[in-house]
């Protein structure tokens, strides 16, 4: 009901503010966001009700009429062409999070070796290649991925080598490429494993995996980031 009478006030909006360019044909249509900040959004009827969907709208009986009023704001200046609809910014509450579990205070390699250096190298089949379906792996020396959690970047990368570059084929957004971080208890030391899957759909070529990371030596200090590639291998 709530999405009813939203989109019935948006479409009168629009047809009183569009110039004739909007009618009682015209279709508005909401599209329903998961994980957003306001629970439910009951009507006032419902919400005095208080079963499920009224007790949990969050912010009280005019969450409704309050929503409509601001998608009729956006109406009139989206039928009116206007450039610009100014509102305050939702507060910043990131530094009141409460966090359970500590930030990462320190990691370094074992003596001799680079963050980013082959910890196991791919294993290559007898017959030279890999098959469709087969999984090479590559594990890497590597740091608590915490650090930085490469927010629209990548921890994993397999690249293709085409002519005399490297080129970015497939990567952790991928359900092919998988990413394991693994801590050795005994030692303290870091890997991260990559495995891809070769899909169906893969081009025969010449491969390698790609890791990227960063760390800190110690809990105070900078952020460093590395990166290291496996092995080329080739996939036919």
């Amino acid at each position: 009901m709530s999405g009813r009478r939203l989109r019935e006030s948006v479409k009168q909006t629009l047809i009183r503010n569009g110039n004739g360019q909007f009618d009682n044909d015209t279709r508005i249509i909401i599209a329903g966001l998961t994980n957003t900040y306001s629970q439910y959004i009951a009507t006032p009827e419902e919400y005095k009700q208080q079963r499920y969907e009224g007790a949990s709208t969050l912010y009280g009986p005019h969450t409704l009429p309050a929503y409509i009023q601001e998608f009729n704001k956006l109406a009139v200046s989206l039928a009116k062409g206007s450039k610009t609809v100014k509102g305050p910014s939702p507060p910043d509450l990131s530094d009141l999070q409460l966090k359970l579990l500590p930030d990462p205070s320190g990691d370094s390699p074992p003596p001799g070796v680079k963050f980013g250096d082959m910890k196991h190298d791919v294993s290559v089949p007898k017959s030279g290649f890999f098959h469709k379906g087969d999984t090479p792996i590559a594990v890497f020396w590597s740091p608590n991925p915490r650090y930085d959690l490469l927010t629209e970047g990548t921890y994993a990368v397999v690249e293709m080598l085409q002519g005399k570059r490297w080129i970015p084929a497939y990567d952790d957004d991928d359900f092919s490429l998988i990413f394991k971080w693994d801590l050795d208890n005994a030692s303290a030391y870091g890997s991260a494993s990559l495995e891809w899957e070769v899909p169906d759909s893969a081009s025969n070529g010449v491969y390698r995996f790609r890791h990227f990371g960063s760390f800190k030596r110690t809990i105070g200090s900078i952020t460093e980031y590395f990166t290291g590639a496996s092995s080329a291998f080739t996939v036919s």
